[in-house]
């Protein structure tokens, strides 16, 4: 990790330099806060330790500026100071300020933070590159538009209906409404694994052709398996693992890849189920028009209990207002000449697969046990 060390006084500069050196970490120093800001242009900084009282510049307003120059790419910011009032420490965190060390500064403390950040730091990157994916995938695709704006807000209805409902009190609370509605866009990232020739087919797929396309859940599950080996009680991480393995898992056990039954399949992938079908009958593709919303209605609730989780459909039909709301306010324009045709894939084959309620098993042979319910 590239760490940015700021501060005019060559001996505080130095010493924390030379103790992030020792604990592996790649260090390069500047004098004072514009210095630093020239250097920040110049090179790729993950994180920034920097005196406060500083010429031309403060430790503060190098923070604030570094958050303004990368927007998108989160940069940790330590302040080191002699300053150890509670104001001074509210002051600095207010400025923009991720962690506070005191001077003289403990190197083994110092150590312990940086190490802290850095998880951060990673773990940002992480789920930068997850969504990055997730465009990827989207983008291969030139019919799916709005897709994953509109899947993620179908999500969030979905569950907030749900906290609603005295029988999913237990699991459903504002966080897991948060993180199902930041992980659903990631549901179809094992698409990017999938050839043109099959994604981007104009027409119904062999059989052939299906199960290759079926491995989408696989490959995505196995991209996210490999981040959770690094950060293992990442709840982030945990629900979106679950809806990529999951969300083409059926109620009667005949979906895939796993042929997952009832309540075996995690809660957050029997919404996503929902969601994205509607969304797929509602939206245009190259083989089809896009269905009116009674016509997707009418389908979901008669695949209540096979297809569907019946809790998951009554859901639906109590929020189908938003739903419409959604799908017009998300709506792709539609383009003449298009020939519908209603046989959208081959059903396939059901396997059969249980939860364990062990550690993560590797994702092509057993299916997860983060969520069971």
């Amino acid at each position: 990790m590239n760490v940015l060390v700021v501060d005019d006084d060559y001996i505080s500069r130095t010493a924390v330099a030379r103790t992030l050196e020792k604990g592996g970490y790649q260090v390069t120093t500047a004098n004072d806060g514009q210095m630093a800001l020239d250097l920040f242009h110049q090179h790729h900084f993950q994180m920034v330790v920097t005196d406060w009282e500083m010429p031309r510049i403060s430790g503060i307003e190098l923070c604030k500026a570094i958050r303004k120059l990368s927007p998108r790419r989160y940069i940790y910011c330590i302040i080191v100071t002699a300053r150890d009032r509670a104001a001074d420490t509210a002051a600095g965190f207010a400025g923009g300020t991720d962690d506070y060390i005191t001077k003289p500064f403990n190197p083994h403390e110092l150590l312990m933070r940086v190490g802290v950040g850095r998880r951060i730091v990673q773990l940002e990157s992480a789920n930068m590159t997850i969504f990055a994916l997730a465009k990827l995938a989207e983008s291969r695709d030139p019919e799916t538009g709005a897709h994953l704006e509109r899947v993620q807000r179908y999500c969030r209805i979905l569950a907030e209906h749900l906290q609603r409902n005295p029988r999913f009190a237990d699991k459903v609370n504002d966080d897991y409404v948060d993180l199902i509605c930041r992980t659903s866009p990631l549901h179809d990232i094992g698409k990017v694994s999938i050839p043109d020739n099959i994604l981007l087919k104009p027409g119904r797929l062999t059989k052939e052709e299906f199960d290759v396309m079926k491995t989408h859940t696989v490959r995505g599950a196995e991209t996210i398996e490999s981040l959770l080996h690094e950060f293992p009680n990442t709840c982030f991480l945990k629900m979106a693992l679950n809806i990529i393995i999951s969300h083409h898992e059926k109620w009667d056990g005949s979906g895939y890849p796993h042929g997952l039954v009832g309540q075996q399949i995690p809660l957050c992938g029997r919404i996503m189920a929902i969601a994205d079908v509607y969304d797929a009958l509602t939206s245009k593709r190259v083989y089809k028009e896009a269905f009116s919303h009674e016509r997707a209605k009418s389908i979901i609730v008669g695949d209540s209990g096979t297809h569907f989780d019946p809790d998951m459909v009554d859901a639906f039909v109590a929020m189908e207002e938003e739903f419409v709301t959604i799908a017009s306010r998300f709506a792709e324009p539609l383009s003449p000449n298009v020939t519908p045709q209603t046989d959208l894939s081959p059903v396939p084959t059901p396997t059969s697969g249980t939860i364990e309620n062990a550690t993560i098993a590797p994702i092509a042979s057993t299916p997860p046990s983060l969520e069971p319910a």
